[in-house]
């Protein structure tokens, strides 16, 4: 008897309307709608992104090396164009506010 097989078999993506995207910066991520942009999204693994740090424009909070989150870029943008997201903050960005709120000890830069 074969292992069981914990993988998905094919069928519907799982995050809804996102499709395969391989070409543009190495590819492997996937390409999603929001505000009238297609945008290529790629997720990072903590030991890809070791030694450095960002900051998120979702929450305006860093993003400590070491931690998995993902890269969002217009379609048709530039390697300057990229911004680094916690996957929460990318998976709630059409529920968020255009004003980022900061708590009482957040620096402000």
């Amino acid at each position: 008897m074969s292992p069981r097989r914990n993988r998905p078999r094919g069928g519907d993506s799982p995050t809804g309307n996102a499709r395969e995207a391989f070409g543009r910066y190495g590819g492997g991520g996937l390409t999603e709608s929001w505000q009238g942009e297609e945008w290529s999204v790629r997720l990072l693994s903590g030991a890809s992104a070791a030694g450095k740090r960002y900051r998120c424009p979702g929450c305006d909070q860093e993003i400590p090396s070491g931690m998995p989150h993902l890269v969002a870029w217009p379609e048709y943008g530039g390697v300057d164009d990229r911004r680094h997201w916690h996957k929460a903050c990318w998976n709630a960005k059409d529920r968020r506010t255009t004003k980022v709120q900061r708590s009482r000890n957040a620096p402000r830069h």
